[in-house]
């Protein structure tokens, strides 16, 4: 059994699982739509907030360790597919998906370029930028 990426901020774990599953399609997709279908609940399409059964779902996503090297580049924009699919009615005008933590870089050693929802944290991205990743705001 694979080893699992442990990640210290579900953010950035999203913004991870949205490159893996979404742009180079080596996770399953998810759908929200057909999820709550086969779970059995229902949500409010035009809700701002996180669906918390999408939520718990990608909290719980096991990401191999063996794809940590695939990720070369990460690019957090409002409109990206896992965002809509976890809060189909976000706007991006507010700081749901917003990565507070960013340790997680340590287990992507070809990450080399992330660009980054607007936290106003000069600090992260300097640290970022010294690490060698190209870093900047959306």
């Amino acid at each position: 059994m694979s080893q699992s990426i442990p990640f210290a901020d579900t953010n950035f774990k999203l913004a991870v699982v949205h490159e893996l599953m979404y742009n180079q399609g080596l996770l399953p997709k998810f759908r929200l739509t057909t999820y709550a279908a086969e779970k059995g609940f229902t949500y409010d399409a035009w809700g701002v907030g996180a669906v918390p059964e999408a939520m718990a779902y990608f909290e719980a996503l096991e990401v191999p360790v063996e794809l940590a090297e695939k990720i070369t580049e990460i690019e957090m924009d409002g409109g990206n597919r896992i965002y809509m699919e976890i809060a189909p009615g976000w706007d991006g005008e507010d700081e749901l998906f917003d990565v507070d933590e960013f340790s997680d870089v340590r287990h992507f050693p070809n990450l080399k370029s992330m660009t980054l929802l607007y936290t106003g944290n000069e600090e992260a991205l300097e640290m970022l930028r010294a690490r060698g990743i190209d870093a900047d705001w959306l």
